[in-house]
This record gives structure tokens, C-alpha cells and sequence, in this order.
């Protein structure tokens, strides 16, 4: 049994984020428990094709991979994403798995895994490894501000919204204009500024770009609370306290 700690968790903005993959649906359930238990922000992929999706979207701390899995096996994703350019690149990666043969181990290590540990696993040696992994890649870079709208939490500095603890997806033309928003939060913003940054500098792209994102932030998209239009100038964003 796990027991729950007892002291206060740390805030959402000061979490690690990771990525736990693996075909077993109560072995990836069991994984999230332990892992949200001792501290952690936890996402869940059930192969690895779900796994690329969310990488592409999503910056993660760490990936727990299995290898064993339909289609595309742990060694192959951890070779994608070895050859990723940019941070995203180097997650570090630990490797869970049934397969604790020593060729193994050697093969996983040899793909940049930063560490292998073989099923049956205790939680606790499980996340004590995860642990030594963060430590040793270091601090992540500064969150550089999170706003909360109502249900959604929006991070600047990774680009990421969140809805319910669940991930959003946004374009990159959303994840821009979230940012220009943000940095004026609470005043207008002239709507041909923002088009500046768009494909369209007569501001139709950023006109869709709002009303896509609404469907995304508002609960009720036609009488949007925290993306508002300002009539005569542009658009404002009005972020929870």
C-alpha cells in the first residue's frame, strides 16, 4: 500500500510533468496513482502513437516508457524521440518494463534511456529513481507566469492550456495570440497589432483565431467571459485574479 503524504502538495505551476506510456490499462493506472501520490503532475499515453501526439503538443519532465506494446515498441518511440532537435529532444526518459534481461537493459541504455527498471517494481524504488533523474538534468526553466481562466489554466512559457487537469491542444497561431493577450491582460489590444503577428495583416486570421479559442476557453463561446471583444479597438483578455 502507498500512503498519501501528508504534507501540503506543491502548487500546479511547480510540478513536474510527466508522460507515463504503456498498453496496460491498470498497470498505467496504478503508475498515475503512485506517481500523483508523491508529488507529481501526471499525463497518460496507451501507445506510442498517443504519446507522439502529446509529446508534439506538450513540454514533459521525464517520460516513463514501457516497451513491450502493439505496433510501435518503447525502443523504437525512444528512438523518435532521441532524434527530436531542440529541448524536446533530450526528456529524459526512464524505462519500465518486463524485459530485465541484461541485453536489454544495455539496448535501452544505449538508445539515451536515462535509466531501466524491470516489472515487478516497488513504487517507492520507482519514484526515487524518477527523482534522482530530475535532479541530476536540473531545475526546469522558469514557468515564466500561468493566468487561470475559469476552468482553464493557460502557461506562458510552455504554450500549453490546460482544461480540468486535461491538455488542450492550440496551433501555434493560438499559442501566439494567447501570449499577446496575456502580456496586456486586463486592457484592450488593437486588433491590427495582433494581425501583425498573423498571416493576415487585415486581422481575418485573428478574428478566426478568437472565436476557435473561445470554443476552447469559454463555457459559453457566444458570451465569452475572459476573451472579450472591444468594440472599436480589438480584443481583451480577462484572466482570473
Amino acid at each position: 500500500m502507498i500512503r498519501e503524504r501528508t504534507a501540503a502538495r506543491p502548487s500546479p505551476d511547480t510540478l513536474r510533468h510527466l508522460l507515463v506510456v504503456d498498453d496496460d490499462d491498470r498497470i498505467r493506472g496504478l503508475i498515475k496513482e503512485y506517481l500523483v501520490r508523491a508529488g507529481f503532475r501526471v499525463s497518460v499515453a496507451a501507445d506510442a502513437t498517443q504519446a507522439r501526439r502529446m509529446v508534439e503538443q506538450l513540454a514533459f519532465d521525464l517520460l516513463v516508457l514501457d516497451v513491450m506494446m502493439p505496433r510501435e515498441d518503447g525502443f523504437a518511440f525512444a528512438r523518435w524521440l532521441r532524434a527530436r532537435p531542440g529541448e524536446g529532444g533530450q526528456t529524459p526518459i526512464l524505462i519500465l518494463t518486463a524485459r530485465g534481461l541484461p541485453g536489454d537493459r544495455i539496448e535501452g541504455l544505449t538508445l539515451g534511456a536515462d535509466d531501466y527498471l524491470a516489472k515487478p517494481f516497488e513504487p517507492r524504488e520507482l519514484v526515487l529513481r524518477i527523482e534522482a533523474i530530475l535532479r541530476r538534468v536540473g531545475p526546469r526553466p522558469g514557468a515564466g507566469g500561468r493566468i487561470q481562466l475559469g476552468r482553464c489554466s493557460f502557461d506562458l512559457a510552455r504554450g500549453e492550456l490546460w482544461r480540468d487537469d486535461l491538455p488542450v491542444r492550440l496551433t501555434e497561431g493560438e499559442v501566439q495570440l494567447l501570449r499577446q493577450l496575456a502580456g496586456a491582460a486586463h486592457a484592450p489590444v488593437d486588433r491590427f497589432a495582433l494581425a501583425r503577428e498573423s498571416a493576415e495583416a487585415a486581422g481575418r486570421a485573428v478574428d478566426i483565431q478568437v472565436t476557435r479559442l473561445r470554443r476552447k476557453i469559454e463555457d459559453d463561446p457566444k458570451n465569452p467571459r475572459y476573451l472579450q471583444t472591444v468594440r472599436g479597438v480589438g480584443y481583451m483578455l480577462a484572466p482570473d485574479p
